[in-house]
């Protein structure tokens, strides 16, 4: 995909994402390609919606992040909204979502302006709610302190039609989660939980985590949720600490929504989509969650690894009874042709399994 337009996100506190930065601007000076940084952090602006960033950057086609999987949520949440590619330099510490080392940004962009870099698409969840979420006044303060200015409340889509009971539709895009939790110490959130329309259960929780598969990784692994490919669509229901027997995660599928209702006994709760706090939910609220039309494009050098990168990411040990063994084959890869039931699985290819 030739590139013709980059927008830059950077995580201005690391010293490495600074440096990447020159590197990224010096090669669009070369290439006569236009740059424009979106300051996702600043302190002394109001934060804007994704699509407002992205119109503000001159719709870019591909957005650089120079940071670590958080920074690159932050590029997403943007690039998703016009349907831009995503590439993500790792500078972080886990590293699920961002693809190439700072050291190779330059060769990395070559291979993405000669097209010869791979596109990778992931499913997107959005929203639908009771009301607009709002964030009152008296409380931003307190829930963003030592974080600057919160996004600003997920704005209503401009087809949203309003019919009696459907709910408001909402510009949203979350590539990991939507995350309902409470907001009081003391005060749990209770909320009724619906999957494709019926009823699951009523919870009381500390969270309710709404993931896709990529992130299955995230938050609702944190809590004892599955792991996922994330090449597969569907949308995955986490309780975080709930006051019930029944904790476990439910996978639904991609066309079943997930629906939360406060209930009156309730505490307000917290709505974050993808880590960043969007608005508070009061009891009698509800918002709704699936499958979103629109996907995240992220830019892969190479196919994925993930099982690998599972592996070296959460530093997967293996059990001391298996030591004697020594390292493990590579699986199923002989030198003889690909079997004919074997063709269309996704299988490593030789360099990467030996």
């Amino acid at each position: 995909m030739p590139v013709h337009r980059i927008g830059l996100v950077v995580h201005q506190g690391r010293a490495a994402a600074l440096d990447a930065a020159r590197c990224v601007h010096a090669w669009c000076d070369a290439q006569g390609i236009p740059c424009t940084e979106i300051d996702v952090w600043s302190t002394d602006h109001q934060r804007r919606s994704g699509r407002e960033e992205a119109r503000a950057a001159g719709d870019p086609d591909l957005v650089v992040t120079l940071g670590g999987d958080g920074t690159f949520l932050r590029g997403a949440r943007i690039a998703v909204k016009t349907g831009a590619a995503v590439l993500g330099v790792d500078l972080g510490k886990v590293g699920f979502l961002t693809e190439v080392p700072a050291a190779d940004i330059t060769t990395a962009l070559d291979t993405v302006h000669a097209g010869h870099a791979l596109v990778e698409e992931r499913m997107t969840l959005t929203m639908r709610a009771s009301r607009p979420p709002e964030m009152p006044a008296e409380m931003e303060t307190f829930l963003c302190y030592g974080r600057g200015p919160a996004l600003p409340p997920p704005q209503v889509r401009p087809e949203n039609t309003v019919r009696d009971g459907w709910g408001i539709a909402l510009d949203v895009n979350a590539l990991n989660d939507v995350v309902v939790e409470k907001l009081a110490r003391d005060h749990q959130v209770t909320a009724g939980v619906y999957i494709s329309g019926r009823l699951l259960a009523a919870y009381s929780a500390d969270a309710l985590a709404v993931a896709t598969p990529t992130g299955s990784t995230a938050y609702c692994f944190a809590a004892g949720g599955p792991v996922l490919s994330p090449h597969m669509d569907a949308v995955v229901f986490t309780p975080i600490a709930p006051h019930m027997t029944f904790n476990r995660t439910v996978v639904a599928a991609p066309d079943e929504p997930v629906a939360l209702r406060i209930l009156p006994n309730s505490g307000r709760a917290a709505v974050s989509i993808d880590g960043q706090l969007r608005g508070v939910l009061e009891p009698g609220d509800w918002i709704g969650v699936y499958r979103a039309p629109q996907r995240a494009r992220l830019i892969r050098l190479h196919p994925t690894d993930f099982y690998g990168r599972l592996r070296d990411r959460f530093r997967l040990a293996d059990a001391p009874a298996t030591e004697t063994d020594g390292e493990s084959p590579p699986f199923m890869r002989p030198d003889a042709p690909l079997p004919p039931d074997l063709a269309g699985l996704r299988l490593p290819p030789p360099t990467a399994a030996r």
